[in-house]
């Protein structure tokens, strides 16, 4: 039995423990005149038995599931056949897969002689370990309800013990984004801490010098100073918090006070669903504009001002695409910020004699600077994230220079590239990927802090 059937099962046993809970309290609550009256509704008796049913189950598949996939693995590693793998870490894990795939029908034919072999060892291990956890499951699953009819009498909190149920089911679902959040920190700081056992940290972080292909292996000559990572950081402050914001902040703000305070509600209703369209747009689409419109367009017109360095590949072409790309941001933020200021205040300013236009600017705008600012630093943080637009227009080039013109990288573009392909995760130029990483998720969680702390420090609260 494997674990999709025992989850069936699970479901059935829960739906059948429901049908009956709630027939047994709507049994109770038509008997008999001398009854007394339930202190819940059946289909709260019902729901009480469900949960009971199925969330047990539930978690204990969620847990045994990667312990599955680790029981079956060693299995298979143990069995004969598996016995004659190679010691290579690689070439194992991809005869490994293969089988897997097979296994489960996730391909009809494995192209390794060797994995062929392992088919049958995995498919009765998948089995093997299926029917035990199925089997629990299915167990806990009729434990459970059958402990919650046992319960079913007029007396009956079950309202009560519902609510209690949902609200441990979204304490958790709020833990999960927490625990994601600790677990990707961890595994940053881990990979980070052996980067820099191998590379100083002083090295790494105020190096000038970026060209990791000549470190290979940790004892490889003139590997500590090939991880300087001053480009990296300035190409991606120079694309995407300084060129997409110059794009990005007037145009959107521009056309959050067009909208508010200018455009008719008909065209309101157009403009506004059609703006934030572009967030909706994937990134490569970006890409593809940039790297084949805007990129060709920004090279002729360095070249036409006697700028000889100008390339196909540059920070302008990368940061106007990616500028356009984050307008929604901004707009939208300010948007609300705006028509969340009070009317009184209009037109309190309107009737001292001041116009349209003073208006906004003395009286709308200080009065949403809060939200509009949080806007600017959320889109920065977006911004700085971006891979595929740089990819495909600014180029993988590591330099160090203020010429918009040129070809500079960012630090996405380079864990892409670092972590493409085959690669050994004991050498100093894997590693570094997760170097970069952790540095950029506490840089981009330092700009949401005070976005927050922006937006709640000089938050105006209106009536």
């Amino acid at each position: 039995m494997s674990l999709l059937v025992g989850l069936l099962l699970v479901l059935c046993v829960a739906g059948a423990v429901f049908v009956v809970a709630r027939g047994r309290a709507a049994a109770l609550r038509t008997a008999g005149p001398g009854r007394r009256r339930l202190n819940s509704l059946p289909g709260y008796h019902g729901s009480y038995a469900f949960l009971w049913a199925i969330v047990p189950a539930l978690i204990f598949l969620a847990v045994w599931t990667p312990i599955q996939s680790r029981l079956v693995e060693q299995s298979v590693i143990a069995s004969p056949a598996g016995q004659t793998l190679p010691d290579f870490d690689l070439a194992r894990d991809s005869i490994l897969q293969e089988a897997r795939a097979v296994a489960t029908g996730a391909s009809d034919l494995a192209f390794n002689p060797a994995a062929n072999a392992l088919v049958p060892v995995y498919q009765s291990a998948l089995g093997k370990y299926g029917l035990i956890g199925g089997g629990f499951a299915l167990l806990l699953a009729l434990a459970g309800g059958g402990w919650a009819l046992s319960r079913v009498s007029v007396d009956l909190r079950a309202r009560t013990g519902v609510e209690r149920w949902l609200m441990g089911l979204l304490v958790a679902a709020s833990l999960i984004a927490i625990l994601t959040t600790f677990g990707i920190v961890l595994s940053l700081l881990f990979e980070t801490l052996r980067f820099f056992s191998m590379v100083p940290a002083g090295d790494f972080l105020f190096g000038t010098s970026w060209s990791p292909q000549v470190a290979i292996r940790a004892d490889q000559a003139g590997s500590s100073g090939a991880f300087g990572s001053i480009p990296l950081f300035w190409g991606t402050i120079f694309i995407g918090a300084i060129i997409a914001m110059i794009v990005a902040i007037p145009l959107g703000l521009m056309s959050a006070i067009y909208l508010t305070q200018y455009a008719h509600e008909k065209v309101r209703k157009v403009l506004k669903p059609l703006l934030e369209i572009l967030a909706g747009v994937p990134t490569v689409v970006y890409g593809y504009f940039a790297a084949l419109t805007v990129a060709p367009l920004v090279r002729d017109l360095g070249l036409a001002i006697g700028i000889e360095s100008a390339s196909s590949e540059s920070a302008l072409a990368a940061g106007l695409v990616m500028g356009v790309m984050i307008i929604p941001f901004v707009s939208s933020m300010a948007d609300d910020s705006i028509a969340a200021v009070p009317q009184s205040m209009r037109d309190g300013s309107l009737a001292m004699g001041a116009t349209r236009s003073e208006t906004i600017r003395k009286v709308i705008l200080p009065a949403a600077l809060p939200g509009v600012v949080g806007g600017v630093l959320l889109a920065v943080s977006r911004a700085i994230g971006e891979t595929m637009i740089v990819v495909m227009a600014a180029g993988l080039a590591a330099n160090l220079t203020a010429n918009p013109f040129g070809s500079v990288t960012t630090v996405t573009t380079q864990i892409v590239q670092l972590l493409t392909g085959d690669q050994e995760f004991d050498s100093p130029k894997t590693l570094a990927a997760f170097a970069l990483g952790l540095v950029l998720f506490l840089v981009t969680l330092l700009l949401n802090l005070i976005a927050l702390r922006v937006v709640r420090k000089y938050r105006e609260a209106y009536e």
